[in-house]
């Protein structure tokens, strides 16, 4: 069940302009800030190089089932942005490690008449050996997998009803980063 969480809702240009809670935020469709992290296991050679992913839980009110990047919340009112970031990472995926933000995106998703996803993101990109400790909270992550970056290429074309739609938008662009054109 998801808990009782206060997010920082946010103008265009990503100013605060006040505090609503998550749900009925969600319900509202109001712009939120959020941040998704990605995760690679570090490789130079991008034909080997691995993007880890979450299956998000089943449970989730919107997106269970789905696809997507390693981590992704929204920062509390009480903490920064990388704080944020790195509280998440632990209690989503059990480690952390250094994350550096890439870019920010707003993007606007309909899930129903009631809820909607309109989220000021920003987007950290980290490196994290494939064979280190992990423990992904079960009520967030039903599964993860390490997916050669050609393979995601793929998938992404071949199957994008398997992923949120964040990661729709901001894989490609961390994609272009990783290749040296973004």
């Amino acid at each position: 069940m998801e808990e009782r969480t206060e997010v920082i809702l946010v103008d265009v240009d990503d100013r605060a302009i006040g505090t609503g809670e998550k749900l009925e935020t969600h319900r509202k469709g109001l712009l939120h800030r959020a941040f998704s992290v990605f995760i690679t296991d570090g490789n130079p050679d991008l034909s080997q190089c691995k993007m880890l992913l979450q299956r998000r839980a089943e449970g989730k009110y919107h997106s269970g089932g789905l696809w997507t990047n390693a981590c992704c919340s929204h920062p509390r009112p009480d903490r920064t942005l990388t704080e944020s970031v790195h509280d998440r990472m632990k209690l989503e995926m059990g480690f952390d490690c250094p994350v550096t933000e890439q870019f920010s995106f707003v993007y606007r998703t309909r899930f129903s008449d009631d809820l909607y996803e309109y989220e000021y993101d920003h987007v950290f990109l980290g490196n994290y050996p494939e064979d280190g400790p992990m423990a992904p909270d079960p009520e967030e992550a039903s599964a993860c997998r390490w997916v050669a970056l050609p393979e995601l290429k793929e998938e992404l074309v071949s199957h994008p009803d398997r992923f949120t739609s964040w990661f729709l938008i901001a894989a490609p662009h961390v994609l272009h980063i990783l290749e040296g054109e973004g």
